[in-house]
């Protein structure tokens, strides 16, 4: 249901502003007159033939060229490029037509201005349907419900696309594993629904289930060949996930060698010289925000001077990129006694796995409460930030009895430095299970870009005023 209504609203715009385009190039050809004047004024009733067969030919090129057929995950310069390639055969057509048969009405300047508006309005209008389909997807409107099968790392990087890239419109109602209970995923926002033998039972519970991605281990051929045919008898799109190397496609490079396919490995730690752009990124950010990040810090340090006794800073060791240990700062949120107090409080522990959150922390001060809320007890980090031991955006930097408690495959998580925000700041903060911020992590690693640093930064403003998902 999702793709016909967005297909049928894609189609629709896009042919009013196919005409609108036209009308555009006509009023710039003969009306003001760029780029070159008009010797002859034609009527606008003298080009609407041409109108016509421009949009029949478009609609046909937009078809052969698949415009209209939405790839989720696409970037929006690919879209682009596949509407100039089919506007531009379709102009060039016009163009052909006009030099054989010379109607009376022709202006190829005309055709060029309409080739460029075309290309122009479509290609905004792909990006405002970005935009709303972003903001419906965040509502939970328009979603294809969707349901995975599978277990290992195969899984595991499905799971963390889904729960990152919310502009998939998929939501994913639960998982099914193999059910042998070592590789459960621990997930809150994708819930383990049992084992493979219950498929035809989940299929019948959500009725209006509309993909189930399969991501098996190879071995296991023959259960998949059966799930493909349980998703058939119950009319469910099945897609399947490769499983190459047992490792995610992230990692794997496909290569062409003299006409023999060939597959390799490739290292999907963040480059030298991607950590310089990230560096310089860092310190450019932190100069210009150095003078009010200073003010609001020494206000926070006298409000918490004159709330309770004790220092205003607090150092705790954390472990760092590759294990490497290091003195985290931040600012001191809670009464001094703290840590003496935790094996005390162990069983009001909210949080699975190896971290420690009680929602409402007796041991918080009232000026801790609201900086902790806010995340603004953070703020010294960045004092780690320009020592190099942390950036603004990265993995939270975990301490050494977290680490101690981690699976292998959390482990990817200290590939990198740690960050003052990362996604887990912006996926949820502290309702998150450990699983989940853990594939959030491997997700940034595995896509590090400079424009994911930003929009991260940039998403991490509204999250910490309002304080969701912090305790």
């Amino acid at each position: 249901m999702n793709r016909r209504i967005i297909r049928k609203f894609t189609i629709l715009s896009d042919l009013i502003l196919i005409n609108l385009s036209f009308v555009l190039a006509y009023i710039v050809r003969y009306r003001f007159e760029w780029l070159a004047e008009s010797t002859i004024q034609v009527p606008y009733s003298g080009y609407l033939s041409q109108q016509l067969l421009l949009n029949l030919l478009l609609v046909m090129t937009f078809v052969q060229n698949k415009v209209w057929q939405r790839r989720r995950g696409e970037f929006w310069l690919d879209e682009v490029s596949r509407v100039l390639y089919a506007t531009a055969t379709a102009v060039t057509i016009i163009v052909a037509y006009t030099f054989f048969f010379r109607p009376l009405a022709v202006s190829r300047l005309m055709l060029i201005w309409a080739f460029a508006f075309i290309v122009l309005f479509i290609s905004l209008a792909r990006l405002a349907r970005r935009a709303l389909l972003a903001l419906l997807y965040r509502q939970g409107r328009l979603v294809d419900r969707a349901l995975v099968v599978g277990s290992g790392e195969v899984a595991r990087g499905l799971m963390r696309t889904l729960l990152v890239r919310r502009d998939l419109g998929y939501q994913a109602v639960g998982y099914l594993d193999e059910g042998n209970g070592n590789d459960n995923m621990g997930l809150e926002r994708i819930p383990h629904l049992g084992s493979l033998p219950d498929l035809e039972h989940t299929l019948r519970q959500f009725a209006n289930l509309h993909t189930v991605f399969i991501a098996l281990p190879g071995e296991m051929h023959q259960h998949i060949l059966a799930t493909l045919a349980i998703c058939h008898r119950h009319n469910v799109r099945a897609q399947v996930v490769p499983d190459v190397l047992q490792l995610s496609l992230n990692r794997v490079e496909f290569n062409n060698m003299a006409g023999i396919p060939v597959l390799g490995v490739r290292d999907v730690r963040i480059s030298r010289a991607q950590l310089a752009l990230k560096r310089a990124l860092d310190l450019t950010i932190i100069a210009l925000g150095g003078i009010p990040t200073l003010l609001v810090g020494l206000a926070i340090a006298l409000a918490i001077k004159l709330d309770s006794p004790g220092p205003v800073l607090y150092a705790a060791e954390r472990v760092g990129r590759n294990g490497k240990p290091f003195i985290m700062y931040k600012f001191r949120s809670m009464v001094v006694d703290a840590e003496q107090k935790k094996e005390q409080l162990a069983h009001l522990n909210e949080a699975d796995g190896p971290i420690f959150k009680i929602r409402n922390d007796p041991r918080l001060t009232r000026v801790g409460r609201f900086i902790r809320r806010t995340s603004l007890d953070e703020l010294p980090q960045i004092i780690n930030v320009l020592r190099g031991e942390m950036s603004l955006v990265g993995p939270r930097p975990p301490l050494a009895e977290e680490v101690a408690q981690y699976k292998p495959w959390h482990r990817q998580r200290l590939e990198v430095i740690g960050g003052i925000t990362g996604l887990w700041q912006v996926s949820g903060r502290s309702d998150l299970t450990f699983d989940e911020l853990c594939l959030l992590d491997i997700y940034y690693i595995e896509n590090w870009s400079l424009s994911l640093d930003l929009r991260i930064l940039l998403q991490t403003i509204p999250y910490s005023l309002f304080g969701q998902g912090a305790y």
